[in-house]
């Protein structure tokens, strides 16, 4: 694609995004018991502990938050890449839309059932069916989403105060070993046990992730309407008080919640922790979204904003590629290392893995116009194959 038809920047987000959402996703592919309030076989160490505060305070409910608005954001290109090809919109998003899904799907069921593909698929029907409201209108929706779902979660904290202690501990310290017997086992043991964690899966998804989602897919398509992200005239005279409000209202909020997953995991602090920080977390992403911007535009980041911006072009191929690769890794498709690496040597994986999708995403893109998937993606968008090989010309 031509560079006038890219947002370097965006792509520049969406791959940093990529890296952040790894950082999570690879914590619950190396262990069951990632967002329990049990204690892995493997055991911590203080470096271990340090790793998962950090993770819990600046990583979790932040960067798919990131992504989600980066995602709105995209709908409105994909509008105006209708427009220039003449294109109805809305048939051709509804295709996309349902290509998502599918591929969501088969992600869920084979590699991961944290998958956010189908999530996002039902949703971006929603954002579709909300796209005409007025500016103000989508932005107050937003807010009640985000404001709606920290007080349910509070309420759930309130009620878990005052619940009776239970006896649930060997329960689901069985079950924890049974998942970790099928996800080292056979690939039908693998995707029976994601057919039950979908399940178990699909509350936290309800009641967290999609109102969330929906309320920052909301946000970034206001501003893709108004196309603020490519106008840095606009944007720059407010990046620095945007990182200020943001490290001043969200930084406390992720710590208070990583607080409360490492000291208080299973307890009602922690649900009234995981409240706060959704109230707090779209700060947050409001501090990264706008430091990397000033960090895209200051020209002294030339080189790895090309290489962000390769990775991010090609975000869904680099998605899957991460799910793969851990399956690889934790699952018995490939060493079954389930629960058997600390935290630190997980983590660690989790950067080589990105360095090495920062180089192949660059290289692949000097070679083809699309990543795999992207190409499959809008094959089933446009209702034909478009050209993969960067010789030809493409639009968005």
């Amino acid at each position: 694609m031509r560079d006038r038809d890219r947002i370097t920047n965006i792509d520049a987000l969406r791959g940093f995004a990529l890296f952040g959402i790894l950082q999570v996703n690879i914590l619950a592919f190396s262990s069951v018991y990632y967002g329990t309030d049990l204690q892995t076989a493997v055991g911590w160490s203080l470096l271990d502990a340090g790793l998962a505060f950090l993770v819990s305070a600046v990583f979790e409910l932040k960067f798919y938050l990131l992504f989600s608005f980066l995602f709105g954001y995209s709908v409105t290109l994909q509008m105006q890449s209708a427009q220039r090809a003449d294109a109805a919109f809305l048939p051709r998003m509804l295709r996309r839309q349902a290509g998502l899904f599918l591929i969501g799907a088969i992600h869920a069921l084979v590699l991961f059932h944290g998958d956010i593909l189908t999530t996002y698929a039902v949703l971006g029907l929603l954002l579709l069916a909300l796209r005409d409201l007025r500016t103000g209108i989508k932005i107050g929706l937003s807010a009640v989403l985000i404001v709606a779902t920290a007080v349910l979660w509070l309420i759930l904290a309130l009620l878990q105060w005052n619940a009776p202690d239970g006896a649930a501990g060997a329960p689901m310290i069985d079950h924890a070993q049974m998942a970790i017997a099928a996800y080292r086992g056979t690939p039908i043991a693998i995707m029976g046990q994601h057919r039950q964690d979908l399940v178990s899966f699909l509350p936290m998804l309800l009641l967290l992730q999609a109102p969330c989602a929906l309320a920052m897919f909301l946000i970034g398509f206001v501003f893709g309407q108004r196309r603020l992200l490519q106008n840095r005239d606009f944007y720059q005279p407010y990046l620095g008080r945007s990182i200020r409000l943001g490290l001043a209202v969200g930084l406390p909020g992720g710590i208070a919640y990583a607080c409360a997953t490492q000291f208080a995991p299973g307890t009602s602090l922690e649900t009234a922790g995981l409240a706060l920080s959704v109230l707090t977390s779209p700060f947050l992403t409001m501090a990264i979204i706008a430091a990397m911007l000033m960090a895209l535009d200051s020209g002294r980041a030339s080189g790895w904003r090309d290489y962000l911006a390769s990775a991010g072009r090609m975000a869904l191929s680099n998605y899957l590629m991460q799910s793969v690769v851990c399956a690889l890794i934790f699952y018995g498709y490939g060493f079954g290392l389930i629960d058997r690496l600390s935290l630190a040597t997980t983590l660690a994986v989790a950067v080589i893995l990105f360095g090495v999708q920062l180089l192949l995403s660059r290289w692949w893109l000097r070679r083809f116009n699309y990543g795999p998937i992207e190409w499959l993606l809008r094959a089933m968008t446009v209702g034909h194959w478009p050209r993969l090989n960067s010789s030809g010309n493409r639009n968005l």
